[in-house]
């Protein structure tokens, strides 16, 4: 964990949740995620600097709404509400909520009224703006000791403040982009509200986990398990600028990459640190292991243990033993596997959920509470190359996940001359796209005509998105005349597919990979 204070956020089961702690962090303040049911002392321990109150699915109305923890309101700590904490905050102060005339969804023109223009939390806002609403409920009367700060066409009570209480309360989304000035009432909240200065910046970052890797590791040996990924790369910097020859970086080829992926790990590796990569080639036993499971969560759980069990095999013949595990683990890993905030398990991450109880290894994992663009940033600062800092995100299971069925050596060789001819064919938009997975549907074939007779073979989904973290993701539009190449090219140069699909679907409600 971070040793910084932080801004908390509590999580009502927002669908922004995430986006909120990287808005915060955004603005050179650290910040992290706890669910609504943390008690009072569990959030007070980390000596917060201010609380932000996110929105969520439920009626506050509601027997069974969530509850802003006990005691936090009067704990003296500069509040921000959001949606659903919003109307939390009215209703906890016995204010009138109900059922909205006319929900409000989408964009939606906020007036502010002359105590909010000369209100701090919208300093240098203009009069009107855009902003995104999604409620059906809505705050009929402001709680007593709170001004009226803003409204809508259809809402009276958009949001309000307490100045003794230094409380405030927005019904809309200021975190997503759709907002117009949302960041800069964040902003506001933060710097001229909560009076935090911002000095969560990459060196601070850096210099922190240098010294907390050193205080965790001591003098002993460690070993970093590297794929070629931006994340086991700057893991693998931290470490090395911590400990230096101490560390040992271990590549484990499981045999689930992409085309002559392998052998460029090991190349830029080589290129980029000029140091010794050891390289184990376990993929014969990960495919045995494989052999027969269609169930992603299993593929998942089976190819973290065996990471594990091969990293045990190979210490285990060394003269020095080695007592711990260097991961490049990231804040989204651990959320998705339903830690760190109390969420629901989305997908099992390899290295989180997927790690076997009885595994020998001390886990060192600098990343954990970063997010993949604060990496990116460290990386750069750390003197990593472009090609390895800008790498496009490849799942750690590999093409293991992206075959949607039973992995087997003759579905791995269609896969990856599929994934081949996208990635040539998506070359220039490299900067656009954060990652394009392609999807081998084993489990349903498709009828098509080669050579003017009947074919059966299987479908390919294609999937280009543009993310800024991983945590939320659009689909990226890319234009027809490359799609029809990406589709005549597959369909004419791999025998077994008859059909190229385009997957929009943005995240959420979709993830980004298919398991």
């Amino acid at each position: 964990m971070i040793n910084h204070n932080p801004v908390v956020v509590i999580d009502f089961g927002a669908q922004y949740a995430q986006l909120i702690t990287r808005r915060v962090r955004e603005a050179g303040i650290y910040s992290m995620l706890l669910p609504y049911t943390s008690p009072l002392d569990e959030i007070l321990a980390l000596r917060p600097q201010a609380i932000i109150l996110t929105g969520g699915p439920s009626n506050v109305t509601k027997t069974n709404a969530p509850k802003i923890p006990d005691g936090l309101l009067d704990c003296d700590l500069p509040i921000l509400a959001i949606c659903y904490g919003f109307q939390a905050i009215a209703d906890n102060f016995a204010a009138k909520i109900g059922l909205a005339k006319t929900g409000e969804y989408g964009l939606v023109e906020m007036t502010l009224n002359k105590d909010g223009l000369s209100n701090p939390l919208f300093n240098n806002l203009p009069v009107k703006s855009q902003v995104w609403m999604s409620h059906e409920v809505e705050v009929k009367q402001i709680p007593l000791g709170f001004v009226n700060l803003a409204s809508t066409p259809h809402t009276q009570f958009a949001a309000f403040g307490n100045f003794v209480k230094n409380i405030y309360g927005v019904q809309w989304h200021p975190e997503v982009i759709h907002t117009e000035f949302g960041q800069k009432i964040m902003e506001n909240f933060l710097y001229k509200i909560a009076k935090i200065t911002p000095n969560w910046t990459t060196d601070y970052i850096i210099e922190e986990q240098i010294s907390a890797i050193k205080k965790q590791v001591g003098h002993n040996k460690v070993i970093c398990g590297f794929s070629g990924g931006v994340d086991s790369a700057v893991a693998a910097a931290l470490v090395n600028k911590a400990i230096g020859q101490n560390l040992s970086c271990v590549f484990i080829n499981h045999g689930l990459l992409r085309l002559d992926e392998a052998e460029q790990v090991v190349a830029d590796f080589k290129q980029f640190t000029g140091a010794n990569l050891i390289v184990i080639d376990d993929s014969k036993v990960f495919l045995k292991k494989l052999q027969g499971v269609t169930d992603p969560e299993t593929k998942r759980k089976i190819i973290g243990e065996q990471f594990i069990r091969s990293f045990e095999n190979f210490v285990a013949n060394l003269a020095q033993p080695y007592k711990f595990l260097v991961q490049g683990t990231l804040y989204p890993d651990v959320v998705e596997s339903g830690g760190g905030s109390g969420t629901d398990n989305i997908k099992s991450h390899h290295n989180v959920a997927g790690l076997p109880d009885d595994m020998q290894f001390a886990l060192v994992e600098p990343l954990k509470d970063l997010f993949k663009d604060e990496v990116r940033l460290i990386g750069k600062a750390l003197g990593l190359p472009d090609r390895i800092v800008n790498r496009q995100p490849f799942p750690g299971p590999g093409l293991a996940v992206r075959i949607i069925g039973e992995v087997t050596s003759d579905n791995l060789n269609i896969l990856r001359t599929a994934d081949a001819i996208v990635r040539q064919e998506l070359k220039s938009f490299a900067k656009d796209i954060w990652q394009c997975p392609v999807i081998l549907l084993t489990q349903s074939k498709t009828v098509g005509v080669k050579g003017d007779q009947r074919h059966y073979g299987w479908p390919v989904v294609i999937r280009p998105v543009s993310s800024q973290d991983a945590m939320t993701a659009d689909w990226f539009a890319l234009p027809e005349q490359v799609l029809t190449r990406i589709s005549n090219r597959i369909t004419n140069e791999v025998n077994q597919i008859s059909r190229v699909v385009l997957d929009i679907t943005q995240k959420p409600p979709g993830t980004i990979e298919w398991e």
